[in-house]
């Protein structure tokens, strides 16, 4: 399940919240009861690692040659 950053704009209050996709998002802030909770935009939680994922994707400062051009030694 997803992690959710909410944060009131009342108050200020913030917090981390893991619910479902098919769950509404939340409105009413625990602090200062008002219904002011706004859902925060966060990066994604993944990285890539490892060699090889960016030989023909989106590395611009990538100087391999592509697969296709390889020379046959």
């Amino acid at each position: 399940m997803p992690i959710y950053g909410y944060k009131c704009s009342s108050c200020g209050f913030e917090e981390d919240v893991i619910q479902k996709f098919s769950d509404k998002p939340l409105k009413t802030c625990p602090k200062c009861g008002k219904d002011t909770l706004v859902k925060q935009l966060s990066a994604p939680g993944f990285e890539l690692k490892g060699k090889g994922w960016a030989a023909t994707d989106f590395n611009a400062g990538h100087t391999g040659v592509a697969a296709a051009h390889k020379n046959s030694d």
